[in-house]
């Protein structure tokens, strides 16, 4: 395959625009004898390469067509790629989310992980059914990769969290001051109406996103290695000494952290 080829066009198309580069504004017909393309071939090919602005027509008797830039055009190329590229991983990432929500996984005794991006109804679903398994309490830091998304991705999971959480449990939240940017001013608001016991403190960077639940499990957001708006999923360990060891690190971060709210 040609480079141009790589970039999306056929054959005739690459013909087509490569000769109109060397004759300048021609007829259709010169056109198709100059670059070897079928004159039954000729019309359906300039009547594309004019549809994704690659070449143009000169209204002239008879008409005659002409290159624009070749810059231009692989720029336009590019774009058309990248825009095709972008609707294809967004096929197979929906078609992603309905596998995972038709397949939530059974935890093993001691670890496990589940796949799933910021926001997914299936990783809603799997935090609320986490925070169901709290009694006393939960101790959570809230950094990457929540930093760089958006509100509207991240409530649902905020919204899951809360809902999951009975009404005598103790929640302590620890957010990066970035993750403190990403909430809507009604956050104070929403914390009031939680039935559970919610404090926040903030801080100024965090480098994992975790949980601890009762001192049993600890659960850690894994970042996406290319989507750094997003995770590749959830790891959930229930091994004794991590447990305890991710919990000692969230009490020495929250007794140096600032209260969000008085």
């Amino acid at each position: 395959m040609t480079e141009l080829g790589e970039l999306g066009l056929s054959s005739y198309e690459e013909k087509v625009y490569r000769t109109l580069l060397v004759t300048g504004a021609v007829t259709a017909t010169e056109l198709s004898d100059s670059s070897g393309v079928p004159k039954g071939r000729i019309y359906d090919v300039l009547n594309g390469l004019e549809a994704r602005k690659l070449i143009r027509m000169q209204v002239n008797d008879p008409k005659q067509y002409v290159a624009v830039q070749p810059e231009t055009a692989v720029d336009r190329l590019l774009a058309e790629r990248t825009y095709e590229l972008k609707q294809e991983w967004n096929r197979y990432r929906k078609r992603a989310e309905t596998v995972r929500s038709n397949l939530l996984p059974t935890p093993p005794a001691e670890s496990s992980f589940w796949l799933g991006s910021l926001g997914s109804d299936e990783m809603s679903t799997a935090l609320q059914q986490h925070m169901q398994t709290a009694e006393d309490f939960v101790h959570a830091i809230v950094g990457t990769p929540y930093e760089n998304t958006s509100w509207e991705t991240l409530q649902n999971e905020v919204g899951a969290f809360f809902d999951g959480a009975s009404a005598d449990l103790t929640v302590d939240l620890l957010l990066s001051e970035k993750v403190v940017t990403v909430l809507p001013d009604r956050v104070p608001r929403l914390i009031n109406d939680q039935s559970a016991d919610v404090t926040i403190r903030t801080i100024p960077e965090v480098v994992l996103s975790f949980d601890v639940i009762d001192r049993v499990e600890t659960t850690i957001d894994i970042p996406h290695p290319v989507f750094g708006d997003d995770r590749i999923g959830v790891l959930g360990i229930k091994n004794s000494h991590v447990v305890e060891e991710f919990e000692r690190y969230f009490q020495q971060l929250w007794a140096t952290a600032d209260p969000l709210l008085e």
